[in-house]
């Protein structure tokens, strides 16, 4: 007997239209790509066609696709121990947790695996929430924490609406945004310094004494790219400091090299009290994801039971998966990659683009992590399509990304922008193959521009 029978194109699609319930869709109205092979910066559909990843598919395929090191890993990891309850010391676990603590800043040395992003910004708050005995937690607009109750409530964008009402103490505050400033700043200093103050009134109108936590993508991903401008990242921890607030940085896209560091909040010698991540932890290839935990938060529950946990935390494949893409990433200098696909190749590439497309009103990022933010007139800065737009209004973005799939490009729309996102081992060729079809791609968005 074939216990694992291979489907044909036509039939996969049959059983997906018959079956599959899509995230985020209305099912009838989507028609999903069939995918027959990946490897590397690329994937092929059903029709032959391949595409260069440019999305990273989630933004988490940070390895690439099917790196045979890490297939092997696995493979053999499964040969060892395929699975084993969280309540025991397990190899892949605690090298995965230790190796996890060592590259965390500061004294986060406590690693409390969970299955993915969302349920770890779950663990944070409620792990912030007991060690403090308050209730509350701001979380910024334009953002997004995950998809189950809590980090839904934590999200500060339109996916949240669906959802409401959720989880009730979460208030949100905006954050600073150079490009369409909340606060009309004209600097990136006065953003800096006009967001704090924000944030330092939002807090004193909720009492301070009742703020649990400030939970923030260290740089916003799906919402925009928001690199935060030099001092915010250290004014929000000097705000947790004074007021006995639990600073969490969200890192689950932005960790793990994506920004070109371990971690992003290195990159600003900041050091959170805890730090959730995912996605570039294993590059997806198992389910993974966890709380970094500082070592006053372990404190809290060193005689005191934690309440809460997963069946599959910590799963020994998963962290085998971890394990291995660590030791690559130190052997290979992945870190150091993505620095320079940002600093060499996709930066300067991009400025470049901008300079020939009016439609192109921003473009911002560091490591391997961009976005180009597309207007009608850059003088007024209305973007391309509306905020939340569907149907007809969002028809100018669908066609941006259909010129780029049409020449073999996969990229990520979000709104009214572009996401440059590739696998961290992309090559710089690679990269401006995809910046060279993203460049005739803008043509499209050129049309609608004053």
């Amino acid at each position: 007997m074939e216990l694992l029978p291979r489907l044909d194109p036509e039939e996969t699609k049959r059983l997906d239209r018959a079956h599959v319930f899509h995230s985020w869709s209305a099912q009838d109205l989507i028609d999903p790509p069939v995918v027959v092979s990946a490897r590397g910066s690329r994937f092929t559909d059903d029709s032959g066609r391949e595409y260069l990843d440019f999305a990273s598919q989630l933004v988490n395929v940070n390895l690439g696709h099917q790196h045979p090191e890490l297939v092997e890993a696995i493979a053999e990891a499964a040969g060892r121990m395929a699975t084993m309850a969280p309540g025991f010391a397990v190899e892949t676990r605690s090298q995965a947790a230790a190796m996890i603590a060592d590259k965390a800043p500061g004294d986060l040395d406590s690693v409390f695996f969970t299955n993915g992003g969302a349920d770890a910004n779950e663990h944070a708050i409620r792990m912030a929430r007991l060690h403090t005995g308050r209730h509350k937690v701001l979380a910024a607009y334009r953002s997004y924490h995950g998809g189950t109750a809590a980090a839904m409530a934590l999200t500060g964008e339109p996916r949240r609406w669906g959802s409401e009402p959720i989880v009730s103490g979460v208030v949100h505050h905006f954050g600073p945004y150079p490009y369409r400033s909340p606060f009309h700043s004209e600097s990136e200093a006065q953003e800096c310094a006009r967001a704090l103050a924000h944030l330092r009134e939002v807090i004193a109108v909720e009492g301070p004494q009742h703020v649990a936590a400030i939970v923030l993508e260290t740089i916003v991903g799906t919402n925009g790219v928001l690199v935060p401008p030099d001092g915010y990242l250290a004014g929000v921890r000097e705000i947790c400091d004074e007021h006995g607030i639990v600073m969490i940085a969200d890192e689950v896209m932005a960790g793990f090299g994506r920004a070109g560091e371990w971690f992003a909040v290195d990159r600003w010698g900041v050091t959170p009290d805890l730090i959730t991540f995912a996605k570039g932890v294993n590059s997806g290839y198992v389910p993974l994801g966890g709380v970094i935990v500082s070592a006053a938060i372990r404190e809290t529950f060193g005689q005191r039971p934690y309440p809460g946990g997963l069946t599959y935390q910590g799963h020994p494949l998963a962290c085998a998966s971890a394990v291995a893409s660590m030791r690559i990433f130190e052997r290979d200098d992945i870190i150091g990659r993505a620095r320079a696909l940002g600093d060499d190749v996709i930066g300067p590439g991009l400025r470049e683009i901008a300079e020939r497309h009016p439609s192109v009103g921003d473009v911002r990022g560091i490591g391997a992590m961009w976005a180009v933010e597309l207007v009608r007139d850059r003088e007024t800065r209305e973007p391309l399509v509306p905020f939340n737009a569907a149907g007809a209004q969002a028809a100018p973005m669908a066609e941006v990304a259909a010129a780029c799939k049409k020449s073999g490009l996969w990229p990520m729309v979000a709104g009214n922008r572009v996401h440059v996102v590739p696998p961290l081992t992309t090559s710089p060729d690679e990269v401006r193959e995809g910046l060279a079809i993203l460049d005739q791609a803008l043509a499209v968005a050129d049309a609608y521009t004053a």
